[in-house]
């Protein structure tokens, strides 16, 4: 039996392939995109932000994830009402002209719940639902899909050392327990969507081996996401040979390749910022017999 993904809105099946989820950050200091839709007097550009969304939804991604609050390494939270104020207007916009799912990327149920009444569809809470209490009422009683991730420690701590056992029977099992959370808070197990957390209180080591490991993650009953776009570890694992080449290191091109070994290796959802590129990759990937495992 397919596996299947509830959101508010739809019901959405996990074939063969991969979905995408476009990355659209309405902040000024996210680490790969921040400040790319504000001018320069720092005020974002509500047009800017539709038609990217829209190039989104046009280049083939299958959702589209809205933050308004920067979640990188030692990035400092922001104020409830400056988030809402920064995705709200957007998702007001962009849900109505699209026929894809927007998500709402936020650990503030109060956010989360004004994005809903704007037309988000998806909570997409990095803190896995345990930093805001009324978070996973919130989920239920909406009926929203939901992503619960990873994170050892907090965006301030996590690239603090973190170390764990096994990384990826320890996450495994975080991942196990806040599924079974969600169970018991009332949330249906076909609207939990599951994050290993690329990037989020891990070493470069780290996120190899959970790229490695995926097939440990989505064999839970739920969707499993990956999310590791233009991520630290991928800059680190390439500089070796752009130093010695000379040149300039292209993320997007590092990004793909953990992309197809993701799609490979049985990944459900692939949330990245190159959607078209993505798109494309995947599409002669399989194409060419590269996605041969059995959902």
């Amino acid at each position: 039996m397919s596996l299947i993904w509830q959101t508010s809105g739809r019901t959405i099946t996990i074939g063969h392939r991969p979905l995408v989820m476009g990355i659209l950050n309405l902040t000024p200091d996210s680490f790969s995109d921040g400040g790319r839709l504000y001018d320069k007097a720092s005020s974002l550009q509500l047009d800017a932000a539709l038609a990217a969304g829209l190039q989104m939804a046009a280049d083939g991604a299958d959702m589209i994830d809205i933050g308004g609050e920067s979640t990188r390494p030692y990035s400092e939270p922001v104020d409830a009402s400056v988030e809402r104020d920064r995705v709200v207007p957007l998702i007001e916009r962009l849900a109505p002209r699209v026929d894809i799912p927007i998500s709402i990327d936020t650990s503030k149920s109060s956010v989360a719940e004004a994005a809903i009444d704007a037309g988000a569809e998806i909570v997409n809470d990095v803190t896995g639902l345990e930093s805001d209490p009324a978070m996973a009422d919130l989920v239920r009683k909406r009926e929203v899909g939901v992503c619960v991730m990873h994170m050892q420690g907090t965006p301030q701590t996590m690239q603090d050392a973190p170390q764990y056992e096994d990384v990826v029977a320890d996450i495994r099992r975080y991942l196990i327990a806040r599924r079974d959370a969600c169970l018991a808070a009332g949330i249906e197990q076909s609207r939990i969507c599951l994050d290993p957390g690329i990037g989020f209180g891990k070493t470069h080591r780290h996120n190899i081996d959970l790229v490695r490991g995926i097939d440990q993650f989505t064999d839970l009953g739920c969707v499993c996401l990956i999310g590791h776009s233009r991520k630290g570890f991928i800059r680190k694992r390439l500089q070796s040979i752009v130093s010695a080449s000379g040149r300039e290191l292209d993320p997007m091109a590092g990004t793909l390749g953990v992309s197809l070994a993701a799609a490979a290796a049985g990944a459900h959802i692939l949330r990245v910022h190159d959607v078209a590129e993505t798109v494309q990759a995947l599409t002669l990937f399989e194409a060419c017999g590269g996605i041969n495992h059995r959902r």
